[in-house]
């Protein structure tokens, strides 16, 4: 388990998948051989035959005011596209537990994005039903992002492999949205910042303490190999152009900065930092 602090505030890293390889479907441009030829990569963050390696991942931010949950992973018991992540029966929600974090001891729950494999333990099933998993939380989400997935729901004639029907509407339905702006302050620590591209309403969480920063990512970017690549825009980009340039412009504000990088997707050790490399950048752990 992985822990950082920045100032009075505590994120921990709970592991839901973790893989190596399998994951051009979500980088075509990401080929082994241009991999290799990355160095820095290895061995953290790729193989030596040049496969990405790439986490599920949730992260408890815990400050004095508030416990949150950022982004909540694929979940159990759920019909997906992708055949790896249908129907999971892993360890999570135990592991949240163990970690000293029952469900009901959340304040906050925090989507970056309202992707599958963002929202997924939002609910659990339970006698049938679709329930909320973090009862005392209020789950917020962007309101442009909950727009734009409620109006495709809503064009839906299939169901049943729905993230938003079996994630996110169910909460909704139960009282615990609160639909807030992109640059929304959740308490004195943490607020939101838009990243826009990956999707229409994607943030970035940002935490400041005693003058230490952190940012949480999101899905602005999948994985470190993108520092080197910048126009590797993920297939899974809604907007191609505003990702690449929400790429460059945070790249570009980050290199050099003292802000701790905790990557949603980056494998183990999943923060560090964005330094300048040439005309690009690389993340140094």
């Amino acid at each position: 388990m992985l822990k950082w602090t920045i100032g009075d505030v505590t994120v921990t890293r709970i592991l839901e998948l973790e893989a190596t390889g399998g994951s051009r479907f979500i980088l075509p441009q990401a080929t082994p051989e241009v991999i290799r030829e990355i160095g820095w990569l290895a061995p953290h963050f790729a193989d030596e035959t040049g496969r990405l390696k790439m986490s599920v991942q949730a992260l408890v931010v815990e400050t004095p005011s508030k416990r949150i949950i950022v982004d909540t992973c694929i979940g159990n018991d759920k019909q997906r596209d992708i055949p790896t992540w249908s129907n999971l029966q892993t360890s999570f929600l135990s592991d949240l537990q163990a970690a000293g974090f029952p469900p009901e001891s959340f304040d906050v729950v925090l989507c970056t994005h309202l992707h599958v494999d963002h929202v997924g333990w939002n609910t659990r099933l339970a006698e049938g039903r679709w329930l909320p998993t973090f009862p005392n939380a209020r789950y917020l989400i962007g309101r442009a992002e909950f727009d734009y997935w409620k109006a495709e729901e809503d064009a839906r004639e299939d169901h049943s492999r729905s993230p938003f029907h079996d994630s996110v509407a169910p909460v909704f339905e139960a009282g615990l949205v609160d639909l807030v702006e992109t640059d929304h302050r959740v308490c004195d620590e943490v607020s939101l910042e838009p990243t826009l591209g990956h999707t229409p309403g994607h943030v970035s969480i940002r935490l400041r303490s005693k003058g230490q920063e952190a940012l949480i990512t999101g899905d602005f970017t999948h994985h470190p190999c993108q520092l080197a690549h910048p126009e590797w825009a993920s297939s899974a980009d809604y907007d191609a152009v505003a990702s690449t340039a929400t790429r460059k412009r945070m790249y570009g504000a980050l290199a050099g900065a003292q802000t701790l990088v905790i990557g949603t997707h980056f494998s183990a050790p999943t923060a560090g930092r964005i330094v300048a490399d040439g005309q690009v950048w690389r993340f140094a752990v």
